[in-house]
């Protein structure tokens, strides 16, 4: 069990906080003849699966390392030792060829654009709901994590994504509101729809999550 990320999404659908706490780290380690039967595809950020998946390398998952020369930092493009990614993968003398994957860190672009396809969704599930008044998507459960959903009464979200047997998130979400509303919302120097920039809210968030996860409620 565990709380992996906390998103603030504004009223206009902007992401203006996120902290990642505890996200799963998965690595999965592979020999490959030749040719290689999953496809590869190189980008400034990363190198990553866009085809064929086997073994626990699923497509999303980015290239790690190349017998076991891990890809240089800042330069996914290249290899530490200076090699280009591709030319050795697609080199056929290459094979037997040895390559790590692993789950992509999101970045903060990326982050933001998740939360802005989040906002269509949950105002199209308010739409669709054969009820009046629907609050909308509280809850999404995968049989990987569970995404936990909270609006307030000015159109505020606040999202929690979660191992999916993770308990008390409820209350978590009540929280987070709780520490929104005195570290935030007191806070003179901040206005609204912008990034959320206080200590005090990183140090108790971080203090409620550590309790939710150790017992369940706070």
């Amino acid at each position: 069990m565990g709380v992996y990320n906390v998103f603030i999404v504004s009223k206009s659908g902007g992401l203006i906080y996120h902290h990642d706490h505890n996200l799963p780290s998965k690595e999965v380690e592979k020999t490959f003849g030749y040719p290689l039967d999953i496809k590869l595809q190189a980008d400034p950020q990363r190198v990553s699966v866009v085809f064929g998946q086997r073994d626990g390398i699923a497509v999303g998952h980015s290239l790690l390392a190349v017998n076991g020369v891990p890809l240089a930092q800042g330069n996914p493009k290249l290899l530490e030792d200076g090699r280009d990614v591709m030319a050795v993968i697609e080199a056929k003398e290459s094979y037997p060829l040895n390559l790590k994957f692993g789950r992509h860190k999101t970045t903060t672009n990326e982050k933001i654009v998740l939360a802005s396809m989040f906002y269509p969704l949950y105002a199209l599930a308010v739409q669709l709901s054969p009820e009046t008044g629907s609050s909308g998507i509280q809850e999404l459960e995968t049989d990987t994590f569970k995404l936990c959903c909270s609006q307030t009464l000015t159109g505020v979200k606040f999202l929690v994504v979660c191992d999916p047997k993770q308990g008390g998130v409820e209350n978590l979400l009540d929280k987070i509101y709780e520490l929104y509303a005195d570290y935030a919302l007191k806070n003179p120097f901040y206005s609204l729809e912008m990034p959320i920039r206080a200590d005090l809210f990183d140090q108790h968030l971080q203090v409620a999550i550590d309790q939710i996860e150790r017992t369940g409620f706070i």
